[in-house]
């Protein structure tokens, strides 16, 4: 039976931002990280829009983006990559008096942390972004520094290449336990390792993981679809990720244009789904575009993908921290669409949690898994 301090289940960017952090942090123990496909090809990570934002409705979560921005700056100096950060915001629109008034409510937490929002009239949008039509808009709320897109695989190959550990290529089938504890970890191979502290990092498949200790974690994988799409007129290539009232989003990718939407129907995906949803795109999406731009009456679609939210039913923020009865069980799951973002701040936090016994630089508490237990939601609005 191999052995190992602290092991970690799933290697994309949130096992692998935990990884590195604990080598960050000088722990000294030994880190096994399980991942049952190193091509990542059907990771969330891979298969993201790669954004990054401010506009949340919770000062936390507000605080977890700033985190990452500032970390994803810092790659050069760090690792000598550039993450490509595209710096040109996220313009959420309303269409309504409720939508305004949310817009407002989140611009007071968002301000209350430093960040830059700023509320525009439709005639500051028109006159800011001519190509958008804006005579149904009642408001608009605009990060114009700290928010964009990057590159997704550099961040996790950051993490990948600079951590100290031991990665095995291997599905985990079952988790022992022994006096309240998780004793050790089943594999596919046959093999099993013995663990002093268990991380749950498995993205969309984490209630199948925490169902292994019986566990009951309120996770389930999301279907999403992206397409990029050309314009035979595109707009400007800085404008900003614009989130129509409708749901629909666009932001510019190189010289085409990315877009997506949620589903009208949206519920739990099979894992192995990941047929892109056509009709989205000529249903939902073409006609909402179509609406908000002229420049986007004549577009072309390119190409187009699908990949899984981890998304958490009950309140749509993450899970972290330990369990509250199986305490070397620690959750890190649930990311509902925003775990790319939230990573190095949760590798961090995660890390000082298993060195340190407590977190440091961010308290996740309000994350923890009593929430779901005692069924009172942190509840997040700004869900895409």
């Amino acid at each position: 039976m191999k052995k190992a301090d602290i092991v970690i289940c799933g290697g994309a960017v949130i096992g692998s931002a935990i990884a590195w952090f604990l080598d960050e942090l000088g722990f000294d123990g030994s880190v096994i990280v399980i991942e049952r496909d190193p091509s990542f090809a059907r990771s969330s990570t891979a298969l993201s829009a790669s954004c990054i934002r401010q506009q949340f409705s919770q000062a936390l979560n507000v605080q977890i983006s700033q985190f990452g921005v500032g970390f994803i700056k810092g790659a050069p100096e760090r690792w000598g990559a550039d993450l490509n950060l595209q710096e040109q915001g996220y313009l959420n629109l309303a269409n309504t008096q409720t939508g305004a008034e949310t817009l407002r409510e989140n611009h007071a937490v968002q301000l209350d942390c430093g960040a830059e929002t700023l509320l525009l009239s439709d005639a500051e949008i028109a006159q800011k972004w001519p190509h958008l039509i804006v005579d149904d808009l009642a408001l608009g709320a605009f990060g114009p520094r700290n928010e964009g897109w990057f590159d997704s695989m550099g961040l996790l190959d950051g993490f990948r290449q600079n951590a100290g550990v031991t990665r095995m290529v291997d599905e985990l089938t079952g988790l022992m336990m022994s006096k309240g504890r998780i004793s050790s970890v089943k594999l596919a191979s046959g093999a099993e390792v013995s663990c002093g502290v268990f991380v749950n990092a498995a993205g969309p498949n984490a209630a199948v993981i925490a169902e292994m200790a019986g566990v009951d974690l309120p996770v389930e994988p999301r279907k999403r679809t992206n397409f990029l799409f050309d314009c035979a007129e595109p707009p400007p290539a800085d404008i900003p990720l614009m989130i129509d009232p409708s749901g629909v989003w666009a932001r510019p990718e190189g010289k085409h244009f990315l877009t997506g939407c949620c589903p009208d129907i949206d519920g739990p995906a099979d894992p192995n789904d990941f047929d892109p949803n056509h009709t989205e795109f000529d249903d939902i999406i073409w006609p909402a575009l179509a609406a908000r731009s002229k420049n986007f009456e004549a577009i072309k679609l390119q190409r187009f993908w699908a990949g899984h939210y981890a998304y958490n039913t009950l309140d749509q923020n993450a899970v972290t921290g330990q369990h509250p009865e199986i305490q070397n069980f620690i959750f890190a799951n649930g990311f509902s669409g925003h775990g790319l973002q939230q990573a190095p701040a949760v590798g961090l936090a995660i890390a000082e949690l298993i060195t340190h016994g407590e977190y440091q630089t961010l308290d996740l508490a309000p994350l923890g898994f009593e929430r779901i237990l005692s069924q009172t939601p942190f509840l997040e609005k700004c869900i895409i």
